[in-house]
């Protein structure tokens, strides 16, 4: 034990020890009053970035519901139904939450009910168009092809809705609509093949716990982009023990492969396309078929035969094959033989766009080629604008920021995004198929043939707008013979077609076609 003046010698020491580091601390401070005057002098500026931060609307973490109640006459007889507007917290395989994901669903009463998830595409769409434009209990009033003016913007109840079938979920794709990512994620994060289907397979799997769903009847809804999108959702339910019931795929580009450049594949794929294009705006030079299946049904056949024997010999073809081709190809759709010759019998789709009407002065739409727009230069090799997108954005939008506050009673200070696409954004096109490698032009029918593969009940519903150039029909066929299925399997795939564009639903009379057809599928495919 140290002895008492041992104890204030100690003492002693400590004061002066305490008192030279107050002094330093002094000095240090004097000598450092320039520098934190100067970041004072920036505080300002920090504080406007600060208060910036704090004002930016976020996406909740914890997940919402916004619920309210209607009644749907289908088929003569009044559906009541719940509609759930809200938000699905993702969270990656550690549970730290990656994204809120925005749904409006509908269920109606019964036991065991089918549930379909929808979803558009882009990539980067919201679900607005599918939401109120195919099967909800409510939709947008479009039938014409033409511009829908301000003063006829109207929505109203659906009476081709699928809420007597099926319960309906319509899910805003990561970055658009109200959905985004949490945490230190950003869109960028989901932003690719791959990406885009984990987080798709993670909030479907998300609501189907919530809401206690395993043993429904499931089926997948894609439009467009959303359907090379559902080739992977669907493999990785699979994988991750969700087995589907149904895959529906409207307006389908499954194979991104066959577009490079340098390859015939997609002048045949748009071929037929063209074809029904010109029967239905009258540009034949012969009579008109009375028949547009029989009509397409001829077309085809030539794609599959002459004219993909032609484009196969490439610059070898001789002047009098050329001259038999470009003639028949006026045949099927009444463009100048001479131009179809300088194009070497291939017509990119913006010169066929700009060209078949050139006569009338109009340019004709790419996601459904009914639509028509007089073009600024009456001698563009390529449209400028697309009329069947400009025509019906503003009824689409208008329609979906009253239904929401008004009878869904959606509260957000989020902005609805009309794209996921923001300055600097860029997608991830390599994929990862089901047997290993690396795919820079993804194909996921080679997905889906592997989940029918392992799930031999999955059936495939293909549906085709006869006049959609964005995703031609016959380019779906191509891709699913290609899938290479054994017969029994490939009696699970189903066509069907529609004398409309891109979005089908926007006629009345093919919307109520597709609904009859779809409807019969589903209660075959949920046996």
């Amino acid at each position: 034990m140290p002895s008492g003046r041992q104890t204030n010698a100690r003492i002693k020491v400590g004061h002066v020890i305490a008192t030279l580091l107050l002094r330093a601390g002094l000095a240090l401070a004097v000598l450092a009053a320039p520098a934190i005057a100067q970041d004072r002098r920036q505080t300002p500026r920090d504080a406007a970035i600060a208060e910036a931060d704090a004002a930016t609307v976020r996406a909740p973490v914890e997940e919402q519901s916004f619920v309210s109640k209607g009644s749907v006459s289908v088929n003569g007889r009044a559906v009541a139904y719940t509609a759930t507007a809200g938000t699905l917290t993702i969270r990656d395989d550690n549970g730290r939450p990656s994204g809120s994901f925005f749904y409006t669903a509908y269920t109606a009463e019964g036991s065991n009910r089918p549930v379909t998830f929808f979803y558009n595409g882009g990539p980067g769409s919201p679900t607005v168009w599918l939401h109120l434009g195919s099967f909800a209990p409510v939709r947008v009033k479009t039938d014409t092809p033409a511009y829908v003016p301000p003063q006829e913007y109207a929505l109203g109840p659906n009476p081709w809705s699928l809420i007597d079938k099926s319960d309906l979920v319509f899910i805003d794709a990561m970055g658009a609509g109200w959905s985004r990512p949490l945490g230190d994620r950003t869109s960028r994060d989901f932003s690719g093949v791959d990406q885009d289907g984990d987080a798709f397979a993670r909030v479907i799997l998300r609501y189907v716990t919530k809401y206690n769903r395993w043993k429904s009847p499931k089926f997948l809804f894609g439009e467009s982009y959303g359907t090379l999108r559902s080739g992977v959702v669907a493999r990785m339910l699979e994988e991750r023990g969700l087995s589907l019931n149904g895959v529906v795929l409207l307006s389908t580009i499954l194979n991104y492969g066959v577009r490079q450049p340098g390859y015939d594949q997609n002048y045949l794929t748009l071929f037929p396309a063209y074809a029904a294009t010109a029967w239905y705006h009258g540009t034949l030079p012969g009579p008109k078929p009375a028949d547009l299946d029989a009509f397409v049904a001829e077309v085809r056949a030539w794609v599959s035969g002459p004219y993909a024997a032609a484009l196969a010999k490439g610059s070898s073809i001789s002047d009098a094959e050329a001259e038999t081709i470009a003639r028949q190809m006026n045949t099927y759709t009444g463009l100048p033989i001479d131009f179809l010759k300088r194009a070497n019998l291939r017509v990119d789709l913006p010169q066929f766009q700009t060209e078949l009407l050139r006569e009338r002065g109009l340019s004709i739409g790419r996601l459904d080629a009914r639509y028509t727009l007089r073009p600024g230069d009456l001698n563009a090799d390529s449209p400028d604008d697309d009329p069947a997108a400009t025509a019906i954005n503003g009824a689409y939008v208008s329609a979906l920021h009253d239904y929401a506050a008004r009878t869904l009673g959606v509260k957000t200070d989020l902005a609805y995004r009309l794209s996921a696409r923001e300055p600097g954004w860029t997608w991830d096109w390599s994929h990862r198929p089901p047997r290993g490698g690396v795919q820079t032009t993804p194909n996921t029918a080679v997905d889906l043939a592997h989940v029918m593969r392992a799930n031999p009940k999955l059936k495939i519903l293909f549906l085709n707008g006869y006049y959609d150039m964005a995703t031609p029909f016959y380019g779906a066929e191509f891709d699913a013979s290609h899938m290479l299925l054994p017969a029994d399997l490939n009696r699970n795939i189903r066509f069907t077609y529609y004398k409309s564009g891109h979005m089908i639903y926007l006629a009345e009379s093919e919307l109520a076609k597709m609904r009859g057809d779809v409807a019969a599928w589903m209660d075959e495919s949920s046996r």
